[in-house]
């Protein structure tokens, strides 16, 4: 569809219908040869195709898959109703043409196609013969980042995504949580977080460095802001605030050690397992036993590694088979859902390729065996005990877990720069971090099925 076509507004076609009133208004009056040439002029616009809506293809046509999801919460933002085409071509987007869409695909070089009316129709119809869905898109959401406010020297996939994307978000730390300020949003993204209240465990390479030790001089004030003594006490509750926002109906996506360190931290609800290396006082020796795996939203059955000198929480994380195999033959692999029956999961895994390179994080990917029944594992390593991207229910809200740190930073180290996505615009890694933004926009009664 690169021929550009007239797109007719309802103004202009209440002008074309008065202008036809005008015309027959002359015949009655001067006879048909006077009005003989504006007739055949007119009939020849006829034939030309209305377009009002357009598509955004997220298959390997797009120019720019990422800033793509951009656009569609622009139209959201302008309250358009739009679609989100599910397995059709790569997961591709349809909303009503305001004329600002086009100009905004335009100037952000996202590729886009005009649609008209019978050839929507034809998309539906494909759409109901094979695999796919077509889903509303009605509300934009609104988001949180849990960024803490002290810089720390690495930087995070979804901020960078939801920046190159030009999606407006909102940064929330443990005052706007224990606040209960997390009503007022839709999503929420746990930031490279370590919700054990130890300091990521870099306390064994990083002690001495200015970054570590200004971490835990802001942890620990917050912590005796807020009446704790001890900052994984404030991480407890804190994690239990997100608990409550999850149950709730809120929308909730972490990366990285996020990910593993949260579900240990509703496991250990009130048990300190901080060795005093760390924070001055020892573990609780029963802390293993006393650990409850009914709270965790993802795992169970874990075992904890609280040496303050080794670099891992559990034994859920499955980082050291990635550095086994190495940057050229990692990668994990999409599952294929059900879009008509499985509408969440397949929107979580839209993509323009199903086989994605793997990258490493402090929580790289999980054990399968460690990894609850009901949860939903998006992608797998194929032939290993291992799942990268993994899904689930709590309540009313869900959860989603995606191993790594960077998508398009196999190895980020502490100090690295900062990905530039304008190199990686069509990452399917990033993708799926898109994804999750989207997925609350979707229209809520659908999602039941």
């Amino acid at each position: 569809m690169a021929q550009k076509w007239l797109i007719i507004s309802k103004r202009e076609m209440r002008r074309i219908k008065s202008l036809f009133r005008k015309v027959f208004a002359c015949v009655a009056v001067r006879g048909i040869s006077f009005i003989l040439p504006i007739l055949i002029i007119i009939g020849s616009c006829s034939f030309v195709p209305l377009f009002a809506d357009i598509l955004i293809p997220m298959d390997n046509t797009q120019t720019n898959h990422l800033k793509a999801y951009g656009i569609a919460f622009a139209g959201l933002k302008e309250s358009l109703v739009g679609r989100w085409l599910l397995n059709y071509r790569g997961g591709s987007f349809l909303f009503p043409d305001s004329g600002n869409l086009t100009s905004l695909c335009n100037i952000r070089g996202v590729r886009y196609e005009n649609v008209t009316s019978s050839d929507v129709a034809a998309i539906l119809t494909e759409i109901q013969a094979n695999n796919m869905e077509s889903i509303a898109l009605e509300k934009e959401p609104k988001i949180a980042v849990y960024i803490p406010p002290n810089a720390l020297p690495w930087d995070d996939a979804v901020t960078l995504a939801l920046e190159y994307a030009e999606i407006d978000y909102d940064r929330v730390w443990d005052d706007e949580v224990l606040a209960g300020k997390l009503t007022d949003y839709d999503w929420l993204h746990l930031h490279h977080e370590d919700f054990t209240g130890q300091y990521g465990k870099f306390y064994g390479s990083y002690r001495n460095t200015s970054w570590y030790q200004n971490d835990v001089r802001v942890n620990e004030a917050m912590a005796a802001k807020h009446g704790f003594q001890k900052v994984w006490q404030l991480k407890h509750a804190v994690a239990e605030k997100i608990r409550n926002y999850v149950i709730n109906g809120g929308f909730m996506f972490a990366m990285c050690a996020a990910t593993d360190t949260y579900d240990i931290a509703l496991a250990a609800k009130d048990i300190d397992i901080v060795d005093a290396t760390i924070d001055g006082d020892g573990i609780d020796p029963q802390y293993q036993s006393k650990l409850d795996f009914s709270r965790t939203f993802a795992f169970e059955n874990f075992t904890l590694k609280p040496n303050p000198y080794e670099y891992e929480f559990s034994d859920i994380d499955a980082s050291d088979y990635s550095r086994l195999r190495g940057a050229e033959a990692d990668y994990f692999q999409l599952f294929d859902f059900s879009a008509k029956y499985d509408p969440v999961p397949t929107m979580l895994t839209q993509c323009h390729t199903n086989v994605i390179d793997g990258f490493l994080g402090q929580t790289t990917s999980f054990f399968k065996d460690k990894v609850k029944k009901n949860v939903i594992i998006l992608a797998e390593v194929p032939g290993n005990n291992e799942v990268k991207y993994i899904h689930g229910n709590i309540g009313k809200g869900t959860f989603t877990f995606y191993g790594g740190h960077d998508p398009e930073d196999y190895e980020h180290k502490v100090g690295d720069p900062e990905t530039i996505l304008e190199l990686h615009k069509n990452s399917p890694g990033y993708r799926l971090i898109l994804n999750n933004v989207l997925f609350p926009a979707a229209e809520k009664k659908q999602l039941k099925t």
